[in-house]
């Protein structure tokens, strides 16, 4: 019970800023807009500055960040595929399939996953936290993407999915941190410290961020919360700890790596699936109600897998 505390208290912090995110939306001192703002703050310019100076400092030689992508890559790759029976199953329709493809693999790995592992873990997690979100975005807009275009009713566009992958910020700076890992080049000193400022910032403000989002979702009716409360349990409790107990048991990756990516795993469902869903115009009140309950209850799950993970 200890151990459980100790990792409560950890977490504790990060979701203190959430609780204040949601207080001021509530007191409706923040509109929709700050939501955006933000997040494209973050987007286009915290996170990629805390990428680019996270990577160009880490020594990619030995393979073990190879491995560590391709194991979460399969994982990404199957828990998506996963739509399509588990539609199935529950008789969902062709639009809540379709909004399967974007949350059932794609948790909150940046603007919750980056400070969970970096609170948990220390600064040694987050050239791996940098790799693993690009990981997961990739697949989003490649896989996950692909899959919404091509079960929809409206024509696929080859060249809109890949101008979306090109241009995506967070892997363009994974792509330049990387560049500079390889090479040994460093950046100008002034540039390498506003960079860091930048890349430090950005993290208590999606939090807030993510508060305000959260503050104006709507409750609902209880009756609308039971399949909810399933899907959230699936995609951060089952699904990571299948993963866990066949990684962990293979020896495919170990460490830091291995509790890193069973965090990154077992994240809530992030913004960007949200975003996503209401571009395409899919079931977006289930996926809010998705990222409102998973956010919830990953104040219990996250402390939940710090002890499992030791």
């Amino acid at each position: 019970m200890s151990t459980f505390i100790t990792a409560f208290d950890a977490v504790l912090p990060l979701f203190l800023i959430i609780l204040g995110g949601v207080l001021f939306s509530r007191a409706k001192m923040a509109s929709d807009q700050w939501v955006e703002v933000l997040n494209r703050f973050a987007l286009w310019i915290g996170f990629p500055a805390l990428v680019i100076t996270l990577l160009a400092r880490v020594d990619l030689s030995g393979g073990h960040y190879n491995r560590m992508m391709l194991v979460n890559s399969v994982y990404f790759i199957l828990c998506t595929l996963l739509a399509f029976p588990y539609s199935r199953l529950f008789h969902f329709s062709r639009l809540r399939r379709q909004t399967l493809f974007l949350i059932l693999a794609y948790g909150n790995v940046t603007y919750l996953g980056i400070p969970v592992l970096q609170t948990v873990l220390g600064e040694g997690a987050l050239p791996a936290g940098g790799l693993l979100s690009a990981v997961y975005v990739f697949w989003l807009l490649t896989l996950g993407l692909l899959l919404v275009e091509t079960g929809g009713e409206e024509r696929f566009h080859p060249r809109h999915l890949a101008s979306k992958l090109l241009t995506n910020p967070l892997l363009v700076s994974v792509f330049i941190g990387l560049f500079l890992s390889i090479t040994g080049l460093r950046l100008p000193e002034i540039l390498g410290r506003s960079l860091s400022m930048l890349g430090q910032a950005v993290t208590p403000l999606v939090l807030f961020s993510l508060g305000i989002f959260m503050g104006f979702q709507r409750i609902g009716h209880l009756r609308e919360w039971g399949h909810t409360l399933l899907f959230s349990l699936v995609i951060m409790l089952v699904l990571p700890g299948i993963f866990y107990l066949v990684v962990a048991n293979s020896g495919w990756i170990e460490g830091l790596n291995l509790q890193a990516s069973i965090l990154e795993a077992a994240m809530p469902v992030g913004l960007t699936p949200y975003a996503l869903s209401q571009q395409y115009r899919l079931d977006t009140s289930f996926t809010a109600r998705v990222v409102l309950l998973s956010t919830s209850l990953s104040l219990i799950l996250l402390p939940l897998w710090i002890v499992i993970l030791g």
